[in-house]
């Protein structure tokens, strides 16, 4: 299992539909991907998981990923939430 803490950028600003394109870098992983914030757990695969859980600006984020391919996960969804 690999954990990563992060701050969300604005991703708003760099993608059209930041909920949809999120579900979908996660869903290229096998691995289990959960996103923490605040004693919430989410699914990151979930539509409306992401949508509930309401990824924003700021938002201080743990980012697991349980998996074969755990790290590639984990690199991919940073680089997303953080718009780099």
């Amino acid at each position: 299992m690999s954990r990563k803490e992060i701050i969300i950028s604005d991703v708003s600003e760099e993608h059209n539909n930041p909920i949809a394109e999120l579900v979908q870098v996660a869903c290229r992983f096998d691995s289990e991907i959960i996103l923490e914030s605040n004693n919430r757990r989410i699914n990151a695969k979930s539509i409306m998981g992401i949508m509930a859980f309401n990824p924003s600006k700021g938002m201080t984020v743990n980012i697991v990923a349980d998996g074969s391919d755990e790290e590639e996960a984990l690199v991919a969804m940073e680089k997303f939430l953080v718009c780099q």
